[in-house]
């Protein structure tokens, strides 16, 4: 099997518009929450979210934006980062045959729900056939893969995975199989996800799964602390060039880590409950140690998926245990989501490339909003401030409603190799 590496990296979250913002902020444990005002929230209970902070109109004319939804628009922004940081802005000039083994496959746990919401508003108010002629290539959850492909000319193998919470870590799971099988030579991967709407919102607020600290959005999302009142909800994208090694290598790229393990399986328990005894995540995390030939013993940093919820928290807590034994006491375990929010079909992305940059930085984030301990999370989990260390191995974890568990090995790619 052939060694698959990360060459580029991009992002769109609460806390920037890019990698450089984004980690910058990360490391200072800043708060990316605030009041929804976008829409009126005087009907649902939670009134808070990690939104992105920006102008479409930057970005994109009104022609792409009667195409295109937000979700997608953040892809092709983060897309084109990655490329840049990987040295491959002018990907689209290549030749054909070697972009036939360039492939695109990113997930979204919801999809286009904003084209949805606009485009059913419009049917009620002026007719069926005032709705758009965009509204179906727009609101389908391919559009990001799609587009992503015909923007940057990928020939390869392009497609969409959704699993909720977990829907862009098996992107990148596939993607990292379709390299190292020898399918492609390089993927642009990751997910996004834009779910932040009037709707989206009151069905997360029916389930009673947000928090209502409104009063307090900086303190709202706190994974694994006692005080945890349930997730924040978040936006935005992540998006990794993966490629494989020699491929990188030959091109002088800049090689940021190496993906070394790929876990997935399912609690096969409850549509939105994770089994209380962590087995289903601890297998994920077994199998993902298992494919990348390493010792828990080597493993020193963990992405937690760390929603701010009772169950979650205490539950990943404990698979973190159960699959490590006695070294999860030497672990450093953080959650990017305690300050960006939960980007549901997003998370994984934009999570590994905040654990990618722990690699290449030699510095893992802080947990925000840790402060009082929790007797079922008992875990380091970095509260406080940045943490300086060396990171030789990690995992990055996601968990998501239908019992889906996944997660990603990666680390320093070994000198001698």
């Amino acid at each position: 099997m052939r060694r698959v590496v990360i060459t580029g990296l991009g992002t769109v979250n609460a806390l920037g518009l890019d990698v450089e913002t984004s980690w910058g902020r990360m490391l200072e444990g800043e708060n990316g929450v605030g009041p929804i005002t976008r829409f009126d929230v005087s009907g649902h209970s939670t009134k808070i979210a990690a939104c992105v902070d920006w102008k479409v109109d930057d970005h994109f004319d009104r022609p792409q934006q009667r195409k295109l939804d937000p979700f997608t628009m953040w892809a092709l922004m983060a897309s084109t980062e990655a490329l840049r940081a990987a040295g491959l802005e002018d990907i689209k000039a290549l030749p054909e045959e070697r972009r036939e083994n360039y492939g695109s496959i990113i997930g979204t746990g919801i999809g286009g729900i904003t084209g949805i919401e606009e485009q059913h508003l419009v049917m009620g108010e002026k007719g069926a056939r005032r709705v758009s002629p965009h509204f179906i290539p727009r609101i389908m959850a391919n559009a990001v893969s799609g587009q992503v492909a015909i923007e940057h000319g990928l020939l390869g193998t392009a497609f969409t995975t959704s699993s909720a919470c977990a829907s862009s870590g098996h992107a990148i799971g596939m993607a990292f199989q379709a390299v190292r099988s020898g399918e492609c030579d390089l993927v642009l991967t990751g997910g996004a996800e834009s779910a932040t709407t009037p709707l989206g919102l009151a069905g997360f607020c029916s389930a009673k799964a947000l928090s209502t600290r409104n009063d307090d959005p900086g303190a709202a999302c706190r994974p694994f602390d006692k005080d945890r009142d349930g997730f924040v909800m978040g936006e935005g994208c992540g998006i990794l060039v993966i490629e494989e090694l020699e491929h990188a290598r030959n091109r002088g790229a800049n090689i940021l880590a190496e993906i070394k393990g790929f876990g997935s399986t399912d609690d096969a328990f409850h549509i939105t409950a994770p089994k209380e005894d962590g087995v289903g995540p601890a297998r994920a995390m077994g199998l993902a140690l298992k494919q990348a030939g390493i010792s828990v013993d080597q493993v020193d940093y963990i992405n937690a998926h760390g929603t701010s919820t009772a169950y979650n928290d205490a539950i990943e807590s404990r698979a973190i245990r159960r699959c490590f034994g006695e070294h999860a006491d030497k672990l450093a375990v953080s959650s990017t989501k305690s300050m960006i929010g939960h980007l549901l079909g997003a998370s994984s992305a934009v999570e590994l490339v905040a654990t990618t940059l722990a690699i290449h930085h030699g510095v893992v984030h802080p947990t925000r909003n840790y402060t009082t301990p929790d007797p079922d999370c008992d875990l380091d989990y970095v509260p406080g401030a940045a943490r300086e260390m060396n990171v030789r191995n990690c995992l990055s974890n996601s968990l998501g409603f239908g019992g889906h568990n996944v997660s990603i090995c990666i680390g320093q790619l070994d000198p001698g190799a």
